[in-house]
């Protein structure tokens, strides 16, 4: 059975990092004394060790050890062996473009799907949609295939932001974006604001935090999701 949360922050504003989400992630691993970190995504250009380190501080609150998966020789044996396993924020590019490189993908969806917990925020929430196409992120890399894990079947668009009127901003908001993206694609996406989250539970998806998101599916109007709504109607 699938254990799946996405998130779309790993820090709220003023916040320490994941801080927000330990008590439901000390739920979520509860059998798990060590998690596989994978730091591909490099937020800001951080190093693999020190956004390693980084995670390491936060897992140590609820007594779970983490190692980078780029400390292993074979990182895909390491995906297959994990406890659990964690994608952190960053550029989703750059993240997507090492999973392929590395012969990854693959394996981590299947292992995720047999029942190794997983946590993904930001960048590592993106790749658990159908695919990658709305994330906010520049393209700094070409990865050899837009295609993630489709652990939920939608697309994620985190730290979503709600069009504000009063700014004198030209381009594009989220919306817009996500409009352009449905004259090509069918694929719903969900935007999800900063504190919110989803759990995947087998083939059940429920939104969590305190605020609604907000679904799009082509051409229709976009709704807003109130906590605990069931993604069922979905799939």
């Amino acid at each position: 059975m699938k254990r799946v949360i996405l998130a779309s922050t790993s820090t709220l504003y003023n916040g320490d990092y994941l801080d927000y989400l330990l008590p439901t992630l000390a739920t979520h691993f509860v059998n798990c004394k060590t998690l596989l970190f994978i730091p591909y995504a490099r937020p800001s250009g951080i190093s693999h060790d020190d956004y390693t380190k980084k995670v390491s501080m936060a897992f140590a609150k609820i007594n779970i050890s983490v190692q980078g998966i780029h400390q292993y020789k074979n990182p895909a044996e390491a995906i297959q062996r994990a406890e659990a396993i964690f994608t952190g924020g960053g550029n989703t590019f750059l993240l997507v473009s090492q999973l392929y490189k590395n012969n990854l993908m693959t394996v981590l969806k299947n292992t995720i799907d047999a029942g190794t917990p997983y946590l993904g925020t930001s960048a590592g929430s993106n790749i658990g949609g159908m695919t990658m196409n709305t994330t906010n992120d520049m393209p700094i890399v070409l990865p050899e295939s837009f295609n993630t894990l489709e652990l939920i079947p939608f697309n994620l668009n985190p730290h979503y932001l709600d069009a504000n009127n009063q700014s004198t901003h030209m381009g594009e908001t989220r919306e817009t974006r996500i409009n352009e993206f449905h004259t090509l694609s069918s694929i719903p996406v969900l935007g999800l604001r900063e504190g919110s989250w989803l759990e995947i539970y087998g083939e059940t998806i429920i939104l969590k935090g305190n605020l609604t998101a907000r679904l799009f599916r082509q051409n229709e109007t976009p709704i807003e999701l109130e906590t605990n709504t069931n993604f069922n109607f979905l799939t």
